[in-house]
């Protein structure tokens, strides 16, 4: 199977930022996410304690290409390991954003923390976003499922 070319990015470092902390990049050849790095170079790190959030700083602006976004996620083994997470999993960065990346980081976990300078802290995934035009209707198609909620489809 033959992989499409991949969609060029423009990233730049934010004012201050120490731009010897890599670009995302992707650490294996099939990962869909290119992982993010904590960029605090005046903190050195920044610890949570349990039940925690703050803002991690990536360093980073990114021009997102029209009719695209960026979606953050969390690292599964840093979710698994030490029940960190991000609590507005997936973010989105718009395509017309150019702002500081920041990454919002949870403490889930019973310890506390700490975030070094250059860790990888999170994930980026490039994915098309399609916008819908909203028509009123006076009904909706039926289906099998019909109005069934949480868990109408079996076990929840």
């Amino acid at each position: 199977m033959t992989h499409a070319a991949p969609i060029p990015v423009k990233v730049t470092y934010d004012q201050g930022a120490d731009q010897t902390i890599p670009l995302p990049s992707y650490e294996t050849a099939g990962a869909a996410g290119a992982d993010l790095r904590a960029n605090v170079p005046d903190q050195g790190s920044i610890t949570l304690q349990p039940g925690a959030r703050v803002l991690v700083p990536t360093g980073l602006r990114v021009e997102v290409p029209e009719g695209y976004e960026i979606q953050i996620r969390p690292r599964s083994g840093l979710a698994l390991k030490h029940g960190i997470t991000l609590p507005n999993t997936p973010g989105t960065i718009d395509s017309d954003y150019r702002g500081p990346l920041g990454v919002i980081v949870l403490n889930a976990g019973q310890a506390p923390f700490t975030i070094a300078h250059g860790d990888r802290i999170a994930q980026m995934i490039l994915a098309p976003a399609v916008q819908a035009r909203f028509e009123l209707a006076e009904n909706l198609s039926e289906t099998a499922r019909g109005a069934g909620g949480f868990g109408s489809t079996g076990r929840a």
